[in-house]
């Protein structure tokens, strides 16, 4: 076989390697869950593997560096450097590695799929899984199905698709609806193909109205009215910009009167999830915040979550996990810095479809301009990425694995035209700069592959102990004996050295013998964990239980346990769990007067007793204990 057919060999690896992770990302939960990831972690590593061949084996190897690709090699930099001076390891290790897998197939794609037919490829197989999965969410809603495969969906009477946040499924749908109907109007495709998109396309509409999204509708609405404008503005395409006006208006037409209807029931469904617009709107003054107090460098990456407590409102009684906006979250993770590095990588992408328009639209005749599928794509994927940076603005897609592959894929595409527009991005890869960049290839392969095989033996591990996560085995040896397993295969994991301690907690709770031993193990893998994230409380609240249980310290010495809870409270002052737990102390040791304080302030954070029954029914054995009290000093 000669180098040319290797080559060819090595490009439709790539491309088939491609579309492989942006299918089975969607199709996997959004590709969020830790299988799944290392599925497109691994994928991500073959495609560079086959790059680094092709740098070999083709006669001419070429790079074509636009702007936006030292961008985002400063902004994988910048991560790397965020993750070493963060101080929780190994939450800023995995958005480290996140960032470092979107910047390869970043790289790669923008490298290696130039070929026309490659990118028609790889739209036309977005179009078409939208539609799938569309579908899926319209069966959801219609057969009142409240599943995702096996999975119960929390979000009842909404569709989701593969999707378990119906939002991502929005925000997926919103940046391929804008190619569809571009491929259908401008692109260079047959009436039969054309017909299927169409079809597609509706069905793609389908699935955002099934979601219930109100972001959704909005960014789908704005969406559309840009591309009537772009087309009413163009005059090869002004009969296509009046097409889809008139179904927009007929649409609105039949939509708006109902209108009424659909925020009652958005409003219901989202009350009855235990979410309020409020609670949203109540992130972003904290994240504000917090970005203040970190201002160049954030507070590191994917720490916002750790770092929330003492930012944390009264309104807010959940676990964030993210701002539910991603510029905010940007903000709070890497400072003005890394926000910088994203700003650039918007503007200079808008810059190169600018600069580059002219080169791919269609050539004219003597009529009227020829169709240009690479033209469809550019105007398709640039106002599909729009619909993500405007739908950001009140939610987290760029924290979904699957929805940012899709997006880092529609501008490297995009920002692959460059080489129609001018040669000077192009460099020759001679033999220095091959081996420089192999050496580079090689780094990275090896080190994430490393990172990925220890988080799946990891994985295996912790997969088998929350098997075990129930009775009679919930902190039984063999449930212990997996975690102490997870740990070995990854000693940062904090969480699974506090799953560890929380078994030997309840072990002494129950009695058993040598119960003090027990408990005074248990506080010192609290102690461990609280090492590892200095930002929990709750190993905090567990190791003063501990001690209240033991009446030891991890070293065999007798005080009082008030300092662990102090301390929880100082790391979470506004938690109604560190509260009540902080409030059950003092009920242990007696102090009843400050144990109703803190109950009633508990109380105040999580008025709902069905979700604080702590509280609640702590207060009614405090009033008993009382009258008690009051009657034998009256006898």
């Amino acid at each position: 076989m000669n180098r040319e057919k290797l080559d060819e060999l090595c490009e439709s690896g790539i491309l088939w390697l491609v579309l492989g992770i942006l299918v089975f990302g969607p199709l996997a939960l959004g590709a969020n869950r830790t299988w799944a990831f290392l599925v497109v972690e691994s994928l991500t590593l073959l495609v560079m593997v086959c790059w680094m061949l092709r740098l070999w084996i083709a006669k001419s190897p070429k790079f074509l560096m636009p702007p936006i690709t030292w961008v985002a090699m400063g902004f994988m930099v910048w991560t790397f450097y965020q993750y070493k001076q963060a101080d929780i390891e190994y939450a800023a290790r995995w958005e480290m590695v996140r960032v470092l897998v979107y910047g390869c197939l970043f790289l790669a794609i923008i490298n290696n799929l130039h070929s026309q037919d490659a990118k028609q490829t790889i739209g036309l197989t977005l179009v078409f899984l939208a539609m799938l999965i569309s579908c899926y969410a319209v069966y959801q809603v219609v057969s009142k199905n409240g599943k995702v495969y096996n999975i119960p969906n929390v979000y009842e009477g909404r569709g989701s698709g593969t999707f378990i946040y119906p939002n991502h499924l929005a925000g997926f749908l919103e940046m391929i609806l804008p190619l569809g109907i571009a491929y259908v109007f401008i692109g260079r495709l047959s009436h039969v193909t054309k017909i299927f998109l169409c079809y597609a396309c509706l069905c793609i509409v389908a699935g955002i109205a099934c979601t219930l999204s109100r972001g959704g509708y909005l960014v789908t609405a704005v969406v559309l009215v840009a591309l009537c404008a772009f087309f009413l503005t163009q005059r090869d395409y002004r009969i296509q910009g009046f097409a889809l006006l008139s179904v927009l208006v007929v649409t609105m037409v039949i939509a708006i009167p109902r209108m009424g209807d659909l925020r009652g029931h958005l409003d219901r469904k989202i009350v009855s999830a235990g979410k309020t617009d409020d609670m949203r709107l109540a992130l972003w003054s904290p994240a504000i915040r917090m970005w203040k107090d970190h201002y160049w460098t954030g507070v590191g990456p994917g720490l916002f979550d750790y770092n929330f407590g003492p930012y944390r409102p009264v309104q807010v009684q959940m676990r964030p996990l993210f701002v539910h906006n991603d510029y905010l979250n940007t903000l709070a993770d890497y400072g003005v810095i890394g926000a910088a590095f994203v700003l650039a990588a918007v503007v200079l992408l808008y810059w190169g479809v600018f600069r580059n328009w002219r080169a791919v639209r269609g050539s004219k005749n003597d009529f009227a301009r020829k169709k240009s599928s690479k033209f469809a794509l550019m105007v398709g994927g640039a106002v599909g990425l729009f619909a993500i940076l405007v739908h950001s603005c009140v939610d987290f897609n760029m924290h979904l694995p699957s929805n940012a592959i899709l997006a880092i894929t529609l501008m490297a595409l995009i920002s692959s035209q460059w080489r129609f527009a001018t040669e000077s991005y192009w460099f020759r890869a001679q033999i220095p700069l091959r081996i420089v960049a192999s050496v580079i290839i090689l780094v990275v392969v090896g080190y994430l592959g490393v990172i990925g095989v220890k988080a799946g033996r990891e994985y295996v591990w912790l997969s088998r102990a929350e098997a075990l996560n129930k009775a009679p085995f919930n902190y039984g040896a063999f449930r212990i004996y997996a975690l102490e397993q997870a740990l070995k295969a990854e000693p940062m994991n904090f969480t699974t050295i506090y799953e560890i301690g929380e078994c030997y907690r309840l072990r002494s709770w129950d009695g058993e013998d040598g119960y003090k031993e027990l408990g005074r193990k248990a506080l010192d893998y609290f102690m461990r964990s609280a090492k590892l994230n200095p930002h929990d409380p709750i190993c905090w609240l567990r190791g003063g239980m501990c001690v209240d249980w033991t009446g030891y310290h991890a070293d065999g010495t007798r005080d009082d346990s008030s300092a662990y809870y102090l301390k929880a409270n100082d790391l979470d002052p506004n938690n109604y769990f560190t509260t009540v737990n902080t409030a059950w102390h003092y009920e242990q040791v007696g102090d009843l007067a400050a144990a109703r304080t803190w109950f009633e302030r508990s109380i105040r954070f999580e008025w709902k007793d069905a979700d604080n029954p702590i509280a609640y029914n702590y207060l009614k054995i405090l009033d008993k204990q009382m009258k008690d009290a009051v009657n034998a000093r009256n006898n």
